[in-house]
C-alpha cells in the first residue's frame, strides 16, 4: 500500500503522511462479526488509572478476528480487505465453501478473490495456515501460535514476522521479530507470509489531532510537574536535579523490572539482546 503526501495547505498538512487506502475494499464492516467495544481510558475495574495518557478517540467496534485458523482444509475466498480500527494491519474477510465467514489479518500480496486454506493440503502460499512442522525452513509466517489450539500470537502488527529456521524433534526454531531466537511447538499453527501494511510504520500524523482521534491524550515530562505529582518534578525553572525515575520511584535507566524467571525462559536459545 502506497504512502499518500499532502500539499501544505495547512501547518498540520505539512508534515503528514497516511497510507492511500487503494488497496481497500470500500465496503462496511461485516455485522455478523462486530461485537461492542467500551471504552476504558486507561483505567482498571477499580476504576484507578493503570494506563497513563489515554482516554476520548473515536467510538470503536470490535472486529472478531480469527487467530485460531482452525478451520481445516475448505478452501475460503477473499472476499473483501478492510481497514481496522483497533490495529495497525489491515483485514480480510473470508467465505467459505461452507458458507461461513471469518476475518482474518490481510498478509502483504493478498488480493480480493484469492483462495486461501487452513490445513495439511494447503499449498505455500501468503493466507494459507499450517503446522510449524509442514512448513519449509526460511518461510517467513506471522500469527503464530505459542501453544498449539491457543490462538496466534507472535508478529500480528503490519509489517511484521517471524523465520522458520530450523526443526528439531518435535520443537521448531523460529527468529522473532525482535531478534529472538526461540523454541515453539512443532504443531503450532502459522500463517505464510508477511502481514500487510508494511509502510504504517512510514506515516506521520501531522497534527496532535489525529492522536487524539486515536485516544492518545497528551503525554506529559515527570521534570515538568509539581513535587506532588512526580519525584522528578519541583524546582525553580527547569532543573534536572533528579536521578531518572517512574511517577512511583522506581528507577527508569537500565534498571530490571521483570520477576524472576519465567516458565517459557526455557525456550529461548538467544535472547533479542544478544546477551
Amino acid at each position: 500500500m502506497a504512502l499518500k503526501k499532502f500539499k501544505p495547505t495547512t501547518p498540520s498538512r505539512r508534515f503528514m503522511i497516511t497510507t492511500d487506502y487503494s488497496e481497500l475494499s470500500k465496503v462496511d464492516p461485516e455485522k455478523s462479526l462486530l461485537a461492542p467495544l467500551k471504552s476504558t481510558g486507561g483505567r482498571n475495574s477499580y476504576g484507578r488509572i493503570t494506563l497513563r495518557f489515554r482516554g476520548g478517540g473515536h467510538k470503536r467496534r470490535y472486529r472478531i478476528i480469527d487467530f485460531k485458523r482452525n478451520k481445516f482444509d475448505i478452501p475460503a475466498r477473499v472476499a473483501t480487505i478492510e481497514y481496522d480500527p483497533n490495529r495497525t494491519a489491515n483485514i480480510a474477510l473470508l467465505i467459505y465453501a461452507d458458507g461461513e465467514k471469518r476475518y482474518i489479518l490481510s498478509p502483504k500480496g493478498l488480493k480480493v478473490g484469492d483462495t486461501v486454506m487452513n490445513g495439511s493440503q494447503a499449498e505455500i502460499k501468503a493466507g494459507n495456515a499450517k503446522s510449524l512442522s509442514e512448513i519449509p525452513l526460511g518461510t517467513l509466517v506471522h500469527n503464530i501460535e505459542f501453544e498449539p489450539g491457543r490462538g496466534g500470537k507472535i508478529a500480528k502488527s503490519a509489517g511484521t514476522y517471524a523465520q522458520l529456521m530450523a526443526k528439531e524433534g518435535k520443537y521448531a526454531l523460529l527468529k522473532m521479530p525482535s531478534g529472538e531466537l526461540r523454541n515453539v511447538r512443532s504443531t503450532c499453527i502459522a500463517t505464510i507470509g508477511v502481514v500487510g501494511n508494511e509502510d504504517h510504520k512510514n506515516e506521520v500524523h501531522g497534527k496532535a489531532g489525529r492522536r487524539r482521534w486515536l485516544g492518545r491524550r497528551p503525554h506529559v515530562r515527570g521534570m515538568v510537574m509539581n513535587p506532588c505529582d512526580h519525584p522528578m518534578g519541583g524546582g525553580e525553572g527547569a532543573s534536572k536535579g533528579h536521578l531518572p525515575q517512574s511517577p512511583w520511584g522506581l528507577p527508569a535507566k537500565g534498571y530490571k523490572t521483570r520477576r524472576g524467571r519465567k516458565n517459557s525462559d526455557r525456550f529461548i536459545v538467544r535472547k533479542r539482546k544478544g546477551r
